[in-house]
């Protein structure tokens, strides 16, 4: 370690060479990178849903149903050739309508009128149909165009088709927005008008590499295309201020100015391994989610930390040694005041906080426990096409979510008894198979295979059951295991269900899992590096239970606010608060540990808040800005949601760290010191 500094500036120049060189490849290569926008395919293999959906892939060349489709001002001819033309839209690989289950040619008024009104009412046709995987995006395009402006499109197809067509460039808007108002904030932070451009310049350069990089892994969830580079940037920025406020101030000791950034290095290579070691951890507990989308978006985190951390150590010296003439030259007065006397003034506040916090904990933790959540990708906005159109469908037909049964074939009597019982549940509104399409006294052996394919493979039937919920939330799940019990009194376990509100049903059932273990991981892991860091067993406690409360009251406003959280979200809100935001209790923590060896505890704590609250500011304030950019940017309310609880734990966190946490360290100052290894505090 001694002689790599040293080896750092003598070849500064090969560094940053190489470095630039390799983030144009990982750029190249980011580009190439393939983006899932389905959740499903993120659920266990041995969940049901998905062993579902591979059997009916493997069976039948029809799937379920994830896309509805509108059109208005149309006879029964003209909607039969919709139909047609809708068949022949490349993607889309079925479509069920009115005269799948009812002979049209008839008169209408002798069907069964609820049936009738479900597909066609009012001179309006609603066409239920199915979109290949990977095909959602140029389908939609093209169905669009085929209906126009007037008529309407929903489903979930629908939305990893607009998913599709936005995140990346949303993510590209919400950097157009926020590189800006970090320069800001770091022109204001610190003294050379190009310091700030080294720095993002850096961790861009970390960026590129970590989603270039990711290119071997074969794909890359939605999630963390649009959510990683953003917090990559907004948490990794303190590396590489740690790094030149350092280098600033062995410049002020020595002329020499390599020896000067090689005690930088030195000096702030522990500090800096600290703070990415937290996030490092935080992240990494999010690999360990059997819901494959926390794996993806928690290992695209760690690896990011990890060139991040690999930049300001090995790029930022090389191309600060290259510009410190440019530095010098840019130099500006401090647009900051002092804050000589914040200390004071925030100690004043010690025994109201300290009461604020005992009364608040318990309340925010239970409160945080109870919150409603979202599964999936959350409604459209109803500003956007989705959402006017999502309006339009709902209003004129209501809600439809169908769920797959896939059952043993071989016993249509059965097929028709399980069919008429289902029919009889509250919320079923219709079902489709071949004992109530055709009739179950009719061999399929007796009639065309475009007919019978549509229900029955080689060794299973498929039956269609049509609900009138929205595809997730109590009743929606209600429903599901009502069909499920109804499916088991027949067939025992030998079924298989699919469909949007099964998937997030065993979403549900999977991610509810997951909480516990990660929040576990997240706690314990980083609560063992303070351990290492402060050599203390008071430290990571205050530490952990200052930024834990900080999340439990962010949790608990949307509790309070009667707000359904996107679960993801939850998820990753609870370790990235956690692993980013517990940096600025490390910052304070350490300076007070220091200062406290040379003076009484008060006096320790005002000097430590005088000298770091603007290092706390200026952090917390970029990453709640990120947050802010994904809200105000994001047409997903996954991201969007994320964006909105990131942005207000972030600010929490500054507020418990920089007013609650030195009324505990002050309080528990005497325990402190006994359970410190050589903690040498100072005695009067």
């Amino acid at each position: 370690m001694k002689n790599i500094p040293q080896a750092l500036t003598v070849h500064k120049k090969a560094v940053v060479i190489f470095f630039v060189v390799s983030a144009i490849i990982c750029g190249i290569l980011a580009m190439q990178l393939k983006v899932n926008y389905n959740l499903t395919d993120y659920l266990p293999n041995d969940a049901k849903s998905t062993i579902a959906i591979r059997i009916m892939e493997k069976e039948f060349t029809q799937t379920v149903p994830n896309a509805r489709v509108m059109v208005s001002n149309v006879s029964i001819a003209q909607a039969q050739e919709y139909k047609e033309k809708l068949a022949a839209v490349k993607g889309v690989t079925e479509v069920l309508w009115l005269d799948d289950i009812v002979d049209v040619k008839q008169p209408l008024a002798m069907a069964d009128q609820k049936t009738v009104q479900d597909y066609y009412r009012d001179d309006t046709a609603l066409f239920s149909i199915n979109i290949a995987k990977g095909a959602e995006l140029s389908a939609m395009n093209s169905i669009y165009e085929l209906i126009g402006d007037d008529n309407a499109m929903i489903g979930e197809a629908v939305n990893i088709g607009f998913a599709q067509k936005y995140s990346a460039s949303e993510t590209t808007k919400a950097f157009i927005i926020l590189i800006p108002l970090i320069i800001i904030v770091l022109v204001l932070a610190t003294s050379s008008w190009l310091e700030p451009i080294l720095f993002l310049v850096t961790i861009g350069i970390a960026i590129l590499l970590n989603m270039g990089t990711s290119v071997f892994a074969g794909e890359m969830s939605f999630m963390t295309q649009a959510i990683s580079p953003i917090l990559q940037m907004a948490v990794s920025l303190d590396y590489a201020i740690f790094l030149l406020h350092s280098f600033g101030r062995f410049r002020l000791q020595t002329k020499d100015v390599n020896m000067a950034m090689q005690l930088a290095m030195k000096e702030s290579f522990s500090s800096i391994l600290a703070s990415a070691a937290t996030t490092f951890f935080g992240f990494i507990a999010l690999a360990f989610m059997k819901f494959g989308i926390g794996a993806d978006l928690g290992l695209n985190l760690v690896k990011g930390i990890v060139f991040s951390f690999v930049s300001v150590m090995v790029f930022l010296p090389a191309l600060t040694l290259f510009l410190y003439k440019y530095i010098d030259k840019t130099r500006h007065r401090n647009f900051i005041p002092d804050f000589k006397n914040i200390g004071k003034r925030i100690l004043k506040l010690k025994i109201p906080a300290l009461i604020v916090l005992v009364l608040v904990v318990v309340p925010v933790f239970l409160a945080q426990g109870q919150n409603t959540f979202i599964y999936g990708m959350g409604d459209s906005d109803a500003q956007t096409r989705s959402g006017v159109d999502a309006n339009k469908i709902n209003s004129k037909f209501g809600q439809s979510t169908p769920i797959v049964l896939l059952l043993p074939k071989g016993d249509p009597a059965k097929e028709f008894l399980l069919a008429q019982e289902l029919k009889q549940q509250e919320h079923v509104t219709s079902v489709m198979s071949y004992a109530t399409t055709v009739d179950a006294k009719i061999p399929s052996s007796f009639l065309d295979e475009n007919i019978t394919s549509q229900f029955y493979s080689e060794n299973y039937a498929r039956m269609i059951v049509n609900t009138d919920t929205v595809s997730e939330g109590d009743v929606a799940f209600d429903t599901v295991e009502r069909v499920h019990e109804t499916a088991s009194i027949y067939y025992g376990d030998q079924y298989y269900s699919a469909g949007q509100s099964v998937s997030l049903y065993d979403m549900k059932e999977v991610v509810e899992v997951d909480t516990s273990t990660v929040n576990m991981i997240a706690v314990i892991s980083i609560a063992l590096v303070l351990l290492v860091t402060f050599r203390s067993l008071t430290f990571p406690i205050l530490l952990v239970l200052t930024i834990e409360t900080a999340i439990w009251i962010n949790l608990s406003v949307s509790y309070f606010s009667n707000t359904a959280i996107c679960y993801i979200g939850y998820l990753v809100i609870s370790t990235v608060q956690l692993g980013a935001t517990v940096d600025y209790a490390i910052l304070l923590s350490n300076g007070y540990r220091q200062n406290r060896m040379s003076m009484p505890k008060k006096e320790a704590m005002m000097k430590t808040l005088s000298n770091h609250v603007i290092s706390i500011l200026t952090s917390g304030i970029i990453l709640a800005t990120a947050g802010f950019c994904l809200f105000l940017t994001s047409s997903l309310a996954m991201v969007a949601d994320l964006g909105v609880l990131l942005c207000r734990g972030t600010i929490l966190s500054m507020i418990m760290v920089i007013i609650f946490l030195p009324a505990l360290l002050t309080v528990f100052d005497g325990i402190i010191g006994k359970t410190t290894w050589k903690a040498k505090f100072y005695k009067e």
